[in-house]
């Protein structure tokens, strides 16, 4: 039921900044004014979760410079807090990312500010990692078999590099004032481990699995324009 809730959620805001793109597209139909400048973006995803989870903590602030015009540059600065508890484990994170990358608009409508884009970013990301409890099992003795360890394991100065793919879109709501959302595939290029131990969660680039170095990421962001340049 609660993953049928956010599925309606999201659809809804999906539709609703379709709607506006639309719409804006007809209500600025007159309007060739082309706005160069600095969009400053936070994090809303995070915010929330921050809020409304435990085991969780973050935030973020972003920034977008549209340099031609569909050609945009862009940054992201972070930091997040992960604690991490399952049947055989309990480990919590902390650390800062960063980001780099460039967005290009796929909608070439200059009458609107609304914008529908595509693009790829590098992230960095350094962080700790600590390994509080964790059980094993022992395959060899059917007499102790499982057996938990409380002894705490401090992995310091970890560091990942990944690359990733993003989509989104971003409707204006009010003059210069943005929502949108954006979808992220994410794949690790480089990390460093200690100890051979995993790296559980990496900010900035969200849980990872021994199975793969993809991984995933969505955020639903405010974003205000500071017009630099008007045509």
């Amino acid at each position: 039921m609660k993953i049928n809730r956010m599925l309606k959620y999201f659809i809804s805001v999906i539709s609703f900044l379709f709607m506006n793109i639309t719409l804006g597209n007809v209500i600025l139909y007159n309007d060739t004014i082309e706005k160069f400048g600095v969009r400053l973006s936070v994090d809303l995803n995070k915010i929330i979760k921050s809020a409304t989870n435990d085991d969780y903590k973050g935030f973020s602030i972003s920034g977008d410079i549209r340099l031609k015009k569909s050609f945009y540059v862009y940054s992201e600065i972070g930091n997040e807090e992960k604690q991490i508890n399952d049947e055989y484990l309990n480990s919590s994170v902390k650390g800062s990312y960063l980001k780099f990358g460039v967005n290009f608009k796929m909608n070439n409508d200059i009458r609107t500010q609304n914008l529908v884009y595509s693009g790829f970013n590098l992230g960095f990301s350094n962080f700790d990692q600590k390994i509080n409890s964790y059980t094993i099992y022992n395959a060899n003795s059917s007499y102790w078999g499982e057996s938990t360890i409380n002894e705490p394991i401090n992995l310091s100065n970890l560091n990942a590099l990944w690359f990733e793919f993003v989509f989104g879109l971003k409707t204006e709501i009010l003059n210069n004032l943005f929502l949108g959302f954006e979808l992220q595939l994410k794949s690790v290029v480089k990390q460093k481990n200690i100890q051979n131990i995993t790296n559980l969660y990496i900010p900035g680039f969200n849980r990872t699995y021994d199975s793969s170095g993809l991984g995933t990421g969505f955020s639903y962001k405010i974003s205000y324009l500071i017009p630099i340049v008007k045509k």
